[in-house]
């Protein structure tokens, strides 16, 4: 009421964030303090540069003991890892262990000698012929033979097609070049090679390996970077034939083939837009190197120019290209058939 002298006024309540307040008078101090200077990139754990510096670090220790091995087998000592003479050397992926999958794959692999670790079979699967043989060479050769759930399987093998079966070997060793060109010299025939640029579906490298080996090829050559490697994928597509061809992994294409060219191989890239048809190829009689590459990109322009020629399938109109595992076994089919195969 206007003029009431005994009216309370508003009354703030305690805890209102409104208004001002009492300030800290230091008491926080030491929160406002810091942690010190950011700490170098090298020093951080996960940190790129960090990863660097550890890998380089590793790489020293490394090349200090391959240097103390130098010196040893220099002063007559026994050298860790030295290769048998005779024996081609080989370098492995580095990786676990993979999983061939499927009964002719590890029927294939168990006859061609392939240092299998174990064999893993279904519980209860379907004894054919093929589950027979296998369960027959690895008994003979003294494998442990396990029994697992079809679930066991598929998580093995990465959900692939086991049909029951999978057998476990080592990491693949890929063989170097002058491998291949002995295999050919020792068998007394012209040499003939696969090479793959850019191919980096493991079924097209099966694929090519099993057309290398049906058509009296000698080996396949893949790059390191961007390109399919030898994985179970790749073995199973193979159906067992990567026992019996080797594959060699080389750290620049565009140089391996100029390597070979050295050697008196002729090169011939497989390409859409060749300059000679297939047919054509006169060079098919001589040491042959053939390269293909990826259906989206065909050659790379480096491996295109390292190339003594490139050639070109015929197809129907409408057509425009094939996979590298079908264009390299029409090239392989076209060249067995010049040679009288």
């Amino acid at each position: 009421m206007p003029g009431s002298t005994g009216r309370r006024g508003a009354v703030r309540r305690e805890g209102s964030k409104k208004g001002a307040t009492v300030g800290s008078g230091g008491q926080r101090s030491k929160g406002l303090s810091g942690k010190g200077p950011t700490p170098k990139a090298t020093e951080r754990t996960g940190h790129p540069a960090a990863r660097r510096s550890a890998s380089a670090t590793r790489a020293a220790g490394a090349g200090r003991a391959a240097g103390s091995g130098r010196a040893a087998a220099a002063a007559g000592g026994p050298r860790s890892g030295a290769s048998r003479p005779g024996r081609p050397r080989a370098r492995s992926t580095g990786e676990g262990p993979e999983y061939v999958a499927g009964r002719n794959p590890v029927v294939e692999a168990l006859r061609a000698g392939v240092p299998v670790k174990a064999v893993y079979v279904a519980t209860r699967v379907e004894q054919d012929a093929r589950i027979k043989e296998a369960l027959k060479a690895a008994a003979d050769r003294r494998l442990p033979l396990l029994e697992v759930t079809k679930t066991d399987l598929d998580r093995m093998t990465d959900g692939a097609v086991h049909q029951g079966i999978a057998a476990q070997v080592p990491a693949y060793e890929y063989a170097q070049i002058d491998d291949l060109l002995a295999r050919a010299d020792g068998a007394g025939q012209v040499c003939l090679l696969v090479a793959l640029d850019g191919v980096t579906d493991p079924r097209n490298l099966g694929a090519v390996v099993r057309s290398v080996a049906a058509f009296g090829g000698h080996g396949v050559i893949v790059p390191e970077r961007r390109s399919a490697g030898m994985t179970a994928s790749a073995w199973k597509t193979s159906a067992g034939a990567a026992a019996r061809v080797r594959v060699a992994r080389v750290t620049n294409l565009t140089r391996s083939l100029e390597q070979l060219k050295k050697a008196g191989c002729f090169v011939a890239g497989l390409d859409a837009d060749g300059e000679l048809d297939l047919p054509d190829l006169e060079a098919a009689t001589e040491p042959l190197v053939l390269v293909v590459g990826s259906e989206g990109k065909g050659l790379s322009r480096l491996v295109r120019a390292a190339c003594d020629v490139v050639i070109s399938i015929p197809m129907a109109a409408g057509t425009e290209s094939l996979n590298a595992g079908v264009a390299a076994g029409v090239a392989l089919y076209e060249v067995a058939r010049r040679r009288g195969a």
